[in-house]
């Protein structure tokens, strides 16, 4: 009977059908890409840095120690390690897809803390870092300026201070990198001779930096208990941090026994650089700073995407004149231009199914009650074979029938006029 009611109503039924089509287009946007459970396993990665060591001390001193105390977590397949010339040392570790990333990252830093008291001190200064992340990258753009106004240190530092924290805050977003980086840092440049005529060492140099430039609680002057009368209470504020070339260059590094005392300028110089050189980056000729992003293992690439590059458009427009940003590479344009060839195909397959219709029933109205009930009918069957598998035949004949009868009365008419 719900049936009949469409039937004989065909204006109601594509009213309602119209309204379910335009329904529908509305919510495509929010629905979900897939609905699968997810392929890419957790993956936890350690990072650390071991300042002027080379690989092989790298790998006996801090990633072996890690590596022996990483292994066997709880849900981990497989442990992967990287010990670079550079210093840097990158574990990574890969869990059962079951496994939740939350608690393999507590796990993993847990165990991290546990195997600090045999990593060397200059590491346990600089920290270890355990993040959730993925090894590819969603994409990577370049940071450079056109007229060569700006220095790589420049932007570097511009982009570590102003974007790399806002792009980490992108919904899914893993980790954020930045190449070809170029750290503000105090560079001394030591003369082997005259030290050597003075009795120093490079160990002489830290130790005299280790005490001097420190941050120093001075306490205050007048803090209770006090005499009597004594009115004011007043925190004492020492130089702390040098900051300045010529701070670093008056550093007393040894007092002779005259009385006389080493400085470093005496040996040698201060000068305000980069923290690494390792690495140049060129983009279109042009000397440039790139950043790229990974994603959580439990994110949308394409979701992850849209909002990193919305994110990265908003954050260059307040960029100094002169300094702009390109994409260089994007990981996902495959993805996405799949998923559009697959709701073009859906829409030419709507619009031939519907034009072939039109071809046998030679009617439009009739057309669209035989579309508007199968939509209808798959909007209120929940099983299988749906309601338009059985109930078209009848609509067809219906429909023939009548088309039928209104081309013999188109007929009957000719033969009636004079």
């Amino acid at each position: 009977m719900f049936v009949d009611f469409f039937i004989r109503r065909p204006v109601f039924a594509t009213v309602c059908a119209l309204l379910i089509i335009l329904a529908g287009a509305v919510v495509i946007p929010t629905l979900p890409v897939a609905q699968f459970p997810n392929l890419a396993p957790p993956q936890i990665s350690v990072f650390s840095g071991y300042v002027g060591a080379s690989a092989q001390t790298v790998e006996s001193a801090v990633t072996i120690p890690l590596e022996q105390q990483i292994n066997g977590a709880q849900g981990m397949k497989y442990i992967t390690s990287i010990s670079g010339n550079d210093g840097t040392s990158s574990i990574t570790a890969t869990f059962d897809l079951d496994r939740d990333p939350d608690l393999a990252a507590v796990d993993i830093q847990n165990r991290v803390n546990t195997a600090q008291g045999r990593l060397p001190s200059a590491v346990k200064a600089t920290g270890v870092t355990v993040a959730k992340s993925s090894q590819d990258f969603v994409f990577g753009a370049a940071v450079y300026s056109p007229d060569n106004r700006y220095s790589p240190l420049f932007m570097s530092n511009y982009l570590d201070v102003y974007v790399k924290d806002t792009l980490k805050r992108v919904p899914g977003v893993a980790e954020v990198f930045i190449f070809g980086e170029r750290k503000y840092s105090m560079r001394l440049w030591l003369d082997p001779v005259r030290m050597a005529s003075r009795g120093l060492t490079a160990t002489d140099v830290v130790n005299a930096l280790q005490e001097q430039n420190v941050e120093v609680a001075a306490g205050q002057v007048g803090q209770p208990p006090i005499k009597a009368g004594q009115q004011f209470q007043i925190s004492v504020r020492a130089t702390g941090r040098l900051s300045e070339p010529a701070q670093f260059e008056n550093i007393i590094l040894k007092t002779n026994a005259d009385g006389t005392l080493v400085r470093l300028k005496d040996v040698g110089r201060a000068e305000l650089g980069a923290e690494d050189y390792g690495t140049d980056l060129i983009y279109n000729g042009h000397e440039a700073v790139g950043v790229a992003i990974t994603q959580l293992s439990t994110a949308n690439a394409i979701e992850v995407d849209r909002l990193a590059l919305a994110e990265l458009e908003r954050l260059s427009k307040r960029f100094p004149p002169g300094m702009k940003y390109e994409n260089a590479f994007d990981t996902t344009d495959a993805v996405s231009e799949s998923i559009r060839d697959v709701l073009s195909t859906l829409i030419q397959a709507i619009v031939l199914v519907i034009l072939v219709i039109f071809v046998f029933l030679e009617d439009w109205r009739s057309t669209s009650c035989l579309v508007s009930r199968s939509i209808l009918s798959r909007c209120s069957e929940s099983h299988w074979p749906p309601a338009w598998w059985w109930t078209t035949p009848s609509l067809l004949s219906k429909t023939s029938s009548a088309t039928f009868k209104k081309a013999s009365t188109a007929q009957a008419k000719q033969h009636r006029t004079p």
